[in-house]
C-alpha cells in the first residue's frame, strides 16, 4: 500500500513537471499576467483595510478629541490616494485586460501607462519610519490609540497581523511588481509588439522599487528591536527606527578582581552595546541588561592572557569590560565589529571623528586628570599588587584590605579610600575614590607638599615598561624562606635590580646595586634546577628561573652589569613575556 501511495505521488509530481516544461512562453505570460492581476485584488484588500478601517476609525475617535487629528494624518501618509490609484485604475485596467486576453495578450501598455503614477509612493515610502515612530509613541501615550488598533487586530480579516505588518504592504508591493516584470520580460520576444512598453514601465518600477527596498530592510530591523526588546523584559527602550542591531551573541567576561569568567551575552547596535546577563526562562532566552555602554569614546583593546586566551578589553564612559570570546575567529569578529561601528559613528559625528586616540592602541586604558569621574576606569587586579597604590603600604587579610578607585581603577587601602565624590560616568552617583582622585575631581589641591620619590617608591610599572629585562624570579637572601618577586632591570640604571612584589606595586621591597658580586650559577638543589646566586662580601642574594632559557636571559644581562657594563643591544636582551603569566606583564619588557 504504501509502495503504490509513493508511486503514485512520484506520478503526479512528474506529470506536473512534463505539463510545466510543455508549457509555452504565450502560457507562461499568461500564467504571469494572472498572478499580478490576482495579486492585485488581494493587494486592494490590504488598502482597504489600512484606508478605510484602521484610519477612518482612527481619524474619527481623533475628531473626538481623543487625541491629535495630524497624528493619524501623519501615519498614513497618502494611503487613501494610493487605494484610490489601485482600486479606481490599475486594477479594473488589469480585470478587463485577462478578459480580452485571446485578443490581446499583452500587460506592458497597461503599466507602461500607470506605471509613472506609482512615483506616489515615493511619500509613503519616506514617512514610513516617522509612522512606526508615532505608532510606538501614541500606543503608549493614548489607551484610547491602543484600544482601537488592538480591537481591529483582533478581527479575522487582520490575519492576526499588526498594524505595523499591514503598513509594510505598500512597501512590498513595488518589489513585487518588479520581481514580475523582469519576469514577463524573460518570457516576451524582443520582437514583440509589448516589448518597449514592458521594458520601459520596468525602468520606472525598479527606481521606485530602490527605495521600497530600503524601507523593508529598515522594518525587518525593526522586527528584530521588538524580539530583542521582548527578550530584554520589555525594560530597555531600543525600539527606534535610528537603532541598528549590528551583532549579537555569548561572550565570558573576565570579574575585575580575579579574573574568574563569567557568562554573558551583548547585544551590538549602532550607538550602544548592552551587557547582559542571562536569567532562566521557559520560554526562550531572557536577559537582564546590567549595563548600557555609548558608543561614544568607545576604546577597543586586545589583550594577552595565558589563562584566559581570546581576550580583549571594551572601554566606554560607563564601564570598561575585559571579555574572553570562545575562539580566536570570534574574538576577531567581535573586535572587527565593535571597530567598524565605532568608524561609522565617528563619521556620523564629526565632532567625535578624532576621539580614539593612537596612542592608546597597544596600551591599557588609563584615565587622565581630565576625564576623571567622566570614563569608566579599568581596574588593577588584586593579584597585581601587594601595597596600596597611594600610601605604599603592605596589605594584608585583617587590617589593611584592598579596595578599588572608582575613578582611576587602582587598589588602595581602606585608609587612603575613605573619600566619596559624584562620578559622571556613574549617573553623579557618590562613588568611593582615593584621595588624588578626590582632590581633582572637587577641583581642590592637596596641602602637603609632594616628597621627592625615594629609590624605593619608583613604580614598578614605571621601570618595567622601561626595562632590559624583568619577570617573576624565586628570591632568596641568607636562611630565608623563598618567596616569589617581580624583577626588574631598568634601561636608566642597567646596573640595579629592582624586587617588588607584584608588576603593579608603586614601591620596592628592596634594590641591589649589581657592580661588584659575583655571580655563581651552579644550581642550589634538584628541586631548584634554574637558581643562581649573587655574592659580595656577606651579602649573599639567591634567585630561581621558572626555566633554563629564562635563567640564561637574566645571567646575561647580570654578568655584564657586575663589572659595570650595559648591553650594547638591549633589544637582543629583552624577556619574551610570553613564557610568564598574563598577571606578570605590564607594558613591553
Amino acid at each position: 500500500h504504501k509502495t503504490f501511495l509513493l508511486n503514485y505521488v512520484f506520478f503526479r509530481i512528474l506529470r506536473a513537471l512534463l505539463i510545466f516544461l510543455q508549457e509555452t512562453d504565450e502560457q507562461k505570460r499568461h500564467k504571469i499576467a494572472s498572478e499580478l492581476l490576482q495579486t492585485e485584488k488581494a493587494y486592494v484588500s490590504r488598502l482597504d483595510l489600512l484606508d478605510g478601517v484602521f484610519y477612518s476609525r482612527l481619524l474619527e475617535e481623533a475628531n473626538r478629541g481623543s487625541f491629535p487629528a495630524e497624528v493619524i494624518n501623519k501615519i498614513f501618509s497618502n494611503i487613501s490616494s494610493i487605494n484610490a490609484f489601485h482600486s479606481k485604475f490599475l486594477l479594473p485596467e488589469l480585470e478587463k485586460r485577462m478578459q480580452e486576453w485571446t485578443t490581446t495578450p499583452r500587460i506592458g501598455d497597461i503599466l507602461q501607462k500607470l506605471a509613472p503614477f506609482l512615483k506616489m509612493y515615493g511619500e509613503y515610502v519616506k514617512n514610513f519610519d516617522n509612522a512606526m515612530e508615532l505608532v510606538k509613541t501614541w500606543t503608549e501615550r493614548s489607551p484610547q490609540f491602543k484600544f482601537i488598533i488592538q480591537d481591529i487586530q483582533k478581527e479575522k480579516v487582520c490575519g492576526n497581523l499588526t498594524l505595523q505588518h499591514h503598513m509594510l504592504e505598500p512597501v512590498q508591493r513595488i518589489p513585487r511588481y518588479e520581481m514580475l516584470l523582469k519576469d514577463y520580460l524573460r518570457k516576451l520576444p524582443q520582437d514583440s509588439l509589448d516589448w518597449k512598453d514592458a521594458e520601459k514601465s520596468l525602468e520606472i518600477i525598479s527606481t521606485a522599487a530602490s527605495h521600497s527596498n530600503s524601507a523593508i530592510r529598515k522594518m525587518e530591523n525593526l522586527k528584530k528591536l521588538l524580539e530583542i526588546y521582548e527578550m530584554l523584559g520589555e525594560e530597555e527602550d531600543i525600539v527606534n527606527p535610528s537603532n541598528e542591531l549590528i551583532k549579537e551573541g555569548q561572550i565570558l567576561k573576565l570579574a575585575a578582581r580575579n579574573t574568574s569568567a563569567q557568562e554573558r551575552y551583548l547585544f551590538l547596535f549602532n550607538n550602544m552595546l548592552l551587557y547582559c546577563v542571562p536569567k532562566f526562562s521557559l520560554v526562550g532566552s531572557k536577559f537582564s541588561v546590567r549595563t548600557r555602554v555609548g558608543i561614544d569614546g568607545m576604546k577597543i583593546i586586545e589583550t594577552h592572557n595565558e589563562e584566559y586566551p581570546h581576550t580583549f578589553q571594551v572601554s566606554g564612559k560607563e564601564r570598561t569590560l575585559e571579555l574572553q570570546a570562545s575562539s580566536e575567529q570570534d574574538k576577531e569578529e567581535w573586535i572587527k565589529a565593535l571597530q567598524n561601528t565605532i568608524e561609522a559613528f565617528q563619521q556620523r559625528n564629526e565632532t567625535f571623528r578624532n576621539a580614539i586616540a593612537k596612542e592608546y592602541e597597544d596600551m591599557p586604558v588609563e584615565v587622565s586628570n581630565a576625564e576623571l569621574g567622566k570614563r569608566a576606569p579599568r581596574w588593577i587586579r588584586d593579584n597585581e599588587v601587594t601595597m596600596c597604590m597611594k600610601c605604599k603600604e603592605p596589605f594584608n587579610a585583617l587590617t589593611r584590605r584592598r579596595h578599588h578607585c572608582r575613578a582611576c581603577g587602582h587598589v588602595v587601602c581602606w585608609k587612603c579610600s575613605d573619600y566619596k565624590a559624584h562620578l559622571e560616568y556613574d549617573g553623579n552617583k557618590l562613588n568611593k575614590v582615593c584621595k588624588d582622585c578626590y582632590h581633582v575631581i572637587i577641583g581642590c589641591r592637596d596641602s602637603e607638599e609632594k616628597k621627592k620619590k625615594g629609590i624605593l617608591e619608583i613604580e614598578s610599572a614605571e621601570v618595567s615598561g622601561n626595562s632590559v629585562i624583568c619577570s617573576f624570579l624565586q628570591y632568596m637572601e641568607k636562611s630565608k624562606p623563598w618567596q616569589k618577586a617581580w624583577c626588574v632591570i631598568p634601561k636608566q640604571e642597567a646596573l640595579v635590580l629592582y624586587m617588588y612584589g607584584a608588576p603593579q606595586d608603586v614601591k620596592a621591597l628592596a634594590t641591589i646595586p649589581l657592580l661588584g658580586y659575583t655571580v655563581d650559577d651552579t644550581p642550589r638543589s634538584a628541586d631548584l634546577p634554574h637558581s643562581f646566586k649573587l655574592t659580595q662580601s656577606k651579602s649573599v642574594h639567591s634567585f630561581a628561573a621558572d626555566s633554563e632559557e629564562l635563567k640564561q636571559k637574566w645571567l646575561k644581562v647580570i654578568h655584564l652589569a657586575v663589572k659595570g657594563e650595559t648591553p650594547e643591544c638591549q633589544n637582543e636582551l629583552q624577556v619574551n613575556l610570553e613564557e610568564q603569566p598574563e598577571s606578570s606583564k605590564t607594558s613591553e619588557c
